[in-house]
């Protein structure tokens, strides 16, 4: 997966450095402004950036006026960080359009945990699992439930199922089903798809029904 990119505003080189030695790790691409003006600049320059972390005292423009004129444009999820913990100065950012609010000291581990679970909430990173009309995948643990109880899948008929309930509603070709769940070095017979298809929908049982044929081009999973 691309690797999403965040923007850290910090005045503060050293605590620039420790935001993003964090975010890092985690597999974040990581880009860095001194103030405000920079970081303005570099937002509307990198189309790409999912996510800002925010300081608020800064010189040139601090993190308030930097947040008013982002919000303008965009509604890109912001974290503030801040010295000072006054409810006047929280209350300030979420008028402003603040997502979250973090007081220094702070915990890296806590910043972290914060703009992943921003990134789910705004669809940025994929989670882990999907429900859709009683089936469950958990992406994660491998494992599929209907109404609650186990289906034994071979890995293949998982990521079929998986690639299926990702795209609910649309009309997917042999080759683009092909492409995706068996990637591009798959030379076989595109028949292979029927067939792990027929064995797909007998083990849904009744919610086999959900996978559709479209005659001549491919298939459709609709609840």
């Amino acid at each position: 997966m691309e690797q999403l990119k965040i923007l850290v505003v910090d005045d503060e080189a050293r605590m620039r450095k420790l935001v993003k030695d964090f975010l890092s790790v985690k597999g974040f691409s990581v880009v860095e402004a001194s103030n405000g003006e920079e970081a303005v600049d570099i937002f509307f320059e990198q189309k790409d950036i999912v996510l800002i972390i925010l300081d608020v005292m800064m010189p040139k423009m601090d993190g308030w006026e930097t947040c008013k004129t982002i919000r303008k444009y965009s509604q890109v999820p912001i974290i503030m960080l801040t010295a000072r913990s006054e409810e006047r100065d929280e209350l300030q950012g979420f008028d402003l359009g603040v997502d979250e609010y973090i007081s220094k000291p702070f915990s890296p581990k806590i910043l972290v945990a914060r703009v992943d679970a921003i990134l789910r909430r705004s669809n940025a990173v994929p989670t882990d699992t999907v429900e859709i009309g009683g089936i469950c995948i958990d992406k994660a643990a491998h494992q599929v439930t209907i109404d609650g109880k186990d289906i034994d899948l071979s890995y293949k008929e998982f990521e079929l199922l998986a690639y299926f309930l990702e795209n609910q509603g649309i009309a997917l070709s042999r080759e683009k089903i092909l492409n995706n769940v068996w990637n591009y070095d798959y030379f076989g017979d595109a028949r292979t798809i029927d067939t792990h298809v027929k064995k797909l929908r007998s083990k849904m049982g009744d919610k086999g029904d959900y996978i559709k044929t479209i005659w001549g081009m491919g298939y459709k999973f609709e609840v």
